[in-house]
């Protein structure tokens, strides 16, 4: 395997196939605090990432300082982009990270170009800018400072409590431009939370975040998201999640039900296999041939069901549906318009003219 036998400081030339083009490896890095876990530090040529409109998201602008995500989440939609390293979607994922460790830098950069529109920047889309790599690395200070003195708007999903650590910087980033705050929280059932996501935080630790965000003066919101069929869509499941939510002073709900696309769809649908295999012909039924999302007749029961729960809890929120693709969704940060941005980035070309990438 092309992995073994690297050690602390070591670099590979030929470690990450799929990313010579990009002409940025520095080093393969492994360390005794991340067992299992291979760094891949590389130069990053850009930061900023547009989305064209078409794409149907409700933002414009993504920056990722990370690729693979240690959360290890069984159901995370994004594993598929790791194959385009020629890495695969599974174990990969979870413990092949690239650190573009230029990030910051080459984002000041960026921000500072007289074509720059200031227009909202999500951070979080992709792969978690607060995962477990985020406290080695220290990227998303550099981040947020280079957002808020460029008079950027930006918001952060996050599953990571590591969020607390940049409490003060978010803080003082606030009174400049519009920063807003989500936290991911999709079980609530410990076992469960442990078996499907064995990386993340806990449950609890990251509804302390929510409150520690919540006291400093953010109106933060909660993605319960993915809800699982069968798994936390029941009524006292769903009842207990939004009591939770509410107690740890969120303001808003944004639900939905798992999505499937391919590479995540294959490593859940084993994890299913393994753990929960009375599901499985129910998951094919809801999830059939190549489908990425549940039935509209299961997404529609869904809504109905988490709704008068949300009114129960006195939370604001919606369903993922509620927002027409392309449009707004609360936490995440705005598009200014629908028309087309054009900015030159640092591989020469418009980028709204650039494929859709959201990593």
């Amino acid at each position: 395997m092309r992995w073994q036998g690297q050690r602390l400081g070591e670099t590979d030339a030929g470690a990450l196939p799929g990313m010579e083009h990009l002409g940025g490896f520095v080093q393969s890095v492994t360390t005794p605090e991340f067992a299992g876990v291979v760094f891949h530090e590389v130069l990053a040529k850009s930061a900023l990432n547009h989305v064209p409109t078409a794409s149907g998201v409700p933002f414009d602008w993504t920056v990722n300082p990370y690729r693979g995500c240690s959360h290890a989440c069984t159901y995370c939609f994004a594993r598929g982009t790791h194959e385009y390293l020629e890495l695969d979607a599974g174990h990969d994922f979870d413990s092949q990270i690239v650190v573009k460790v230029n990030v910051a830098e080459v984002l000041r950069r960026e921000l500072a170009r007289p074509t720059w529109l200031h227009d909202p920047v999500m951070l979080g889309t992709n792969t978690d800018p607060y995962q477990r790599a985020e406290g080695r690395y220290r990227l998303m200070p550099g981040i947020v400072s280079a957002l808020t003195d460029a008079g950027t708007p930006f918001s952060i999903l996050t599953k990571g409590t590591l969020l607390r650590r940049d409490l003060p910087l978010l803080v003082d980033a606030a009174r400049e431009v519009p920063v807003t705050i989500a936290l991911s929280i999709a079980v609530f059932d410990d076992v469960l939370q442990r078996a499907i996501e064995p990386g993340t935080p806990s449950t609890a630790a990251r509804l302390d975040t929510v409150r520690a965000a919540a006291e400093t003066g953010f109106r933060v919101t909660v993605f319960l998201m993915p809800i699982l069929p069968h798994l936390t869509d029941s009524i006292p499941a769903l009842d207990d999640a939004l009591r939770r939510i509410a107690d740890a002073g969120a303001t808003r709900v944004v639900f939905g039900a798992l999505h499937l696309r391919p590479g995540a769809k294959e490593w859940f649908l084993r994890w299913l296999e393994r753990e929960h295999p009375e599901l499985v012909s129910s998951y094919r039924g809801l999830y059939p041939g190549a489908a990425a999302y549940a039935s509209k007749a299961y997404r529609t029961w869904l809504a109905k069901r988490v709704r008068p729960l949300l009114r129960r809890h006195g939370l604001g929120g919606q369903a993922e549906d509620d927002s027409p693709r392309g449009e707004r969704m609360p936490g995440l940060a705005q598009r200014r318009s629908t028309a087309a941005t054009v900015v030159t980035t640092a591989r020469g070309r418009a980028a709204a003219s650039a494929p859709a990438m959201l990593f």
